[in-house]
Order: structure tokens, then sequence, then C-alpha cells
């Protein structure tokens, strides 16, 4: 399958990496099969993995490196609600994959912290936004990070799956994750370097097979 070569290029350019190929694959599987379902991704992480979250998904929601023109049907549906705007929108509305960031509602964030718990923001979100099916990715360079861990337990037994975007050796959340790619790196830095060619490797996997 074509979405595979991305896979493959990624370890030629990035041959640190080849120690969890077969973890990223099976990162990239479950996320297939969830929007396959119709299901969505969640995502967390704090400080650069806060913005990696964010980063992840505006390859997702919009274009990457391929068009996504909306379906036919959906521009059918534009011009019937408005032919003028309709035309419009489906010339430029791109076809996405559902992605939410839990990290950018500073209104519902910053109420949780001052009336309940800070910590646990994150799982909050999780555990009104997730649906069984569903997926959650937590991005820790040190796995242990208690927000998302925090999440992590919450997607678990609501029935999502659950992925690890890690480092170091994995940390805490390393054992409730379904799958957990921990690069080979022990400085924040130094793992956050390798975090963004492997979450850029999965989004082209995804938009090869689905567009």
């Amino acid at each position: 399958m074509k979405e595979y070569e991305y896979l493959d290029e990624l370890i030629s350019r990035y041959p640190v990496l080849a120690p969890v190929k077969a973890d990223i694959r099976t990162a990239y599987e479950t996320l297939k099969e969830c929007y396959e379902r119709g299901g969505k991704l969640l995502i967390a992480g704090n400080g650069g993995s806060c913005a990696d979250s964010e980063h992840i998904v505006g390859e997702l929601m919009k274009g990457f490196v391929k068009k996504r023109p909306v379906s036919e049907e959906i521009e059918k549906a534009l011009k019937t609600v408005d032919p003028q705007m309709g035309a419009e929108l489906s010339e430029k509305l791109q076809q996405g994959l559902p992605a939410i960031a839990l990290t950018g509602h500073a209104g519902l964030t910053t109420a949780f912290m001052n009336d309940v718990d800070g910590s646990m923001t994150y799982a909050e979100q999780v555990l009104g936004y997730g649906k069984e099916g569903d997926v959650f990715l937590g991005i820790s360079t040190s796995g242990n990070s208690k927000n998302v861990l925090y999440a992590a337990v919450t997607a678990k037994a609501k029935g999502l799956k659950v992925i690890g975007l890690l480092g170091r050796d994995g940390g805490r959340i390393r054992g409730y994750s379904d799958t957990a790619i921990v690069v080979p790196e022990q400085e924040t830095f130094k793992i956050q370097e390798l975090h963004l060619p492997v979450y850029h490797a999965l989004c082209l996997m995804l938009e090869e097979y689905f567009f």
C-alpha cells in the first residue's frame, strides 16, 4: 500500500526511529480504523507537546500535501442552501479527519482549574468529548505528565484507544497506552525533534489512505 511508503521514507531519513517503526505502523492502523468507523481523535500535551497537539489538528482537519475537495453530495447540499455562497464554499472548503486538541479551550480550562482541579482539565474533556471507538493521543516527553496521564486513564475507562507519543522510558503513560511510540532519546528537545517527523508521517499516511 502506498501509504506505507511514507513510513519507509521516515525511517530512511531518521534511522534512529527504526526500533519504533512497528509501533508507528500500529498507531497508524489504529487511527485508520477509528476514522473508518466515523470516530475522532483527541490530542493533549504540555508546552512543546501542546503546540504539537495543535499542529497535528492542522494537518488532519485540512489538506496537508493533497487537495481534499468536498464530496459531490456536500457540494450539492451547499448550493441548495445558497447557490452563491454554496459555490464559494464548495470551491474552498476541504475535507478533514476529525481531530480536537484539548489544549485550546481557555474558558473551560480556566473554569475547571479554578473550580475543581487544573490537573484534570484534559480528563474532563475526554469525558465530555470521548466516545467508544475514538482515539486519545497523549504526547509527553517524560511519559509522566499528570494531566495527560489522567486523560489516558479516563480514555481507557470510556472505551477509547490510547496512543502514547513519548520519550525516555515511556513513563507511566506507557502502561495505559494500547500503542506506545517511545522515541529513543532522553533529553526533552531531542525527543520533541523526533516527535514531529513521527506525527507528520502518521498524518501523511492517513491522508494518502483517505484522500
